[in-house]
Formats: C-alpha cells, sequence, structure tokens
C-alpha cells in the first residue's frame, strides 16, 4: 500500500478512483470540475434494455477515462453530493 506524508507530517494514504455508479450518478459535473488530473470524462449514459419512447436519450453521467492519471486526493469523492465514486487503496 502505497503511503505519504503531509505537510504537518500526517501519514496519508492515497485512495484512487476506480468506479462511478451511472445509475447514482446524476451528471451534475462536480468531480469533473475538481479534478485537476482529467481522470474523468462526460458521456452520455449507459442504456440497457427498449428505448422506444427515446426518454433516456440525452443523459449525461461521469466516467472514468483515465484511471492512471487518478493521484489519489479524493477531491472527487468529496464533491460528489450522491457518493457516486469507489474508490481503492493500492
Amino acid at each position: 500500500m502505497a503511503t505519504a506524508l503531509t505537510r504537518g507530517g500526517q501519514e496519508w494514504v492515497p485512495s484512487y478512483l476506480q468506479s462511478i455508479d451511472y445509475e447514482v450518478c446524476i451528471g451534475c459535473g462536480r468531480c469533473y470540475k475538481v479534478c485537476g488530473q482529467g481522470v474523468m470524462a462526460p458521456i452520455e449514459k449507459p442504456f440497457e434494455g427498449d428505448d422506444d419512447d427515446e426518454d433516456d436519450m440525452g443523459n449525461t453521467v461521469m466516467s472514468v477515462a483515465s484511471p492512471d492519471a487518478c493521484i489519489g486526493c479524493g477531491a472527487c469523492a468529496r464533491a460528489c453530493v450522491k457518493n457516486a465514486h469507489t474508490h481503492v487503496t493500492c
């Protein structure tokens, strides 16, 4: 597991973004805006099933576009009002 020290000498363990739950994400973009590493990107919500009514068209959610760019700061999780993010420590 990777560990580091804060400027104050406290131990800190990075928690890396693993996934975003498309069913929970409302596409507000808060996590996208606070991420300085370009880890996430907006996408059209994946749709499963029959879409005869086309009522699910145009729903934007966030996706993990560049997981290797994540530095484990957790800013995205703190910004998410729906707790749609899953993080892991390595």
